[in-house]
């Protein structure tokens, strides 16, 4: 038998970062009009619901259990409901397991409306007073020390403005490594965005630890850190090294003023290859 139920919606409803006022008429609108709402935390998307006066069931949707969760959501969907996806703050699908709901998503065939609304990295991007041209978005850094490094080695050189999510507890420890893998770039700390005490702090790495060193990490930070000016030159690299081979693409960085060092990195990031493989085919290189 086919089915001819069209599928509902689900609907991507951005969520105040703090300032209830931040809540668009749209989106209540449809956390109104939904069958039920999909929430990380229900307690805490309880407390806006009570505040816009909304009463509707909620679906636990989180991390930890978004394997068996989401195709239940999806057969939902797939049944004709209406369906809101809302993060604890700000816009889901950024650095939460609204991605991966989405995918299923789009994978059979369910529409996927997302409202505009807050977003934590766009708001302190804006207020940064640095280059707001070209930029990243990098979010958390990996949990562990190996990946950690390995994704800072290849943001070194990289030429635009970068954005970061950081916890309070692992503020102090991540603007280090920060410093010690960049060196002292301009950067800013926004702390507590659209909340009573939101603040940001700007200056050069250096001084930003310094300033943490002296006051306490309280709220949720979102780093906003220069590009580097000298990674310009890097912009062309897949197009320059086409078609070379190793020690040959090693070189031709290495002839643009990059150090050898750097030079086999790149050429290992850009070629999938293990650094040591790379490093092992130009030891006999001269510098």
């Amino acid at each position: 038998m086919i089915c001819l139920t069209k599928p509902g919606t689900l609907y991507l409803c951005p969520t105040p970062l703090g300032n209830l006022e931040d809540m668009t008429f749209r989106a209540v609108r449809v956390l109104k009009e939904a069958a039920a709402i999909a929430a990380e935390d229900t307690r805490h998307t309880l407390k806006l619901l009570n505040h816009f006066d909304i009463h509707l069931p909620l679906i636990s949707y989180h991390e930890h259990n978004k394997a068996e969760r989401g195709p239940e959501i999806i057969e939902r969907l797939l049944k004709g409901e209406t369906i809101a996806l809302v993060s604890d703050a700000g816009m889901p699908g950024i650095s939460d397991p609204g991605v991966d709901l989405v995918r299923l998503a789009v994978e059979n065939g369910v529409p996927v409306v997302p409202l505009p609304g807050p977003n934590a990295a766009l708001t302190a991007l804006v207020a940064s007073g640095l280059d707001t041209t070209m930029f990243t978005f990098v979010g958390f850094l990996p949990k562990t020390n190996k990946h950690r490094r390995e994704l800072l080695a290849k943001l070194t050189r990289h030429p635009y403005t970068m954005v970061f999510y950081e916890a309070p507890h692992r503020l102090r420890a991540t603007l280090d490594e920060l410093y010690a893998v960049f060196g002292d770039r301009q950067a800013v700390a926004a702390r507590e965005l659209t909340k009573k005490f939101e603040e940001f702090i700007r200056g050069s790495l250096a001084s930003i630890i310094q300033h943490f060193a002296a006051n306490q990490t309280r709220g949720e930070f979102t780093l906003v850190v220069a590009g580097n000016p000298e990674g310009e030159e890097l912009r062309e690299v897949p197009d320059a090294l086409a078609g070379l081979d190793v020690v040959q693409a090693v070189s031709q960085l290495m002839s643009r003023g990059i150090n050898k060092k750097d030079a086999i990195r790149e050429v290992a990031s850009h070629r999938g290859l293990p650094k040591r493989l790379v490093y092992q085919a130009v030891l006999n290189m001269p510098e």
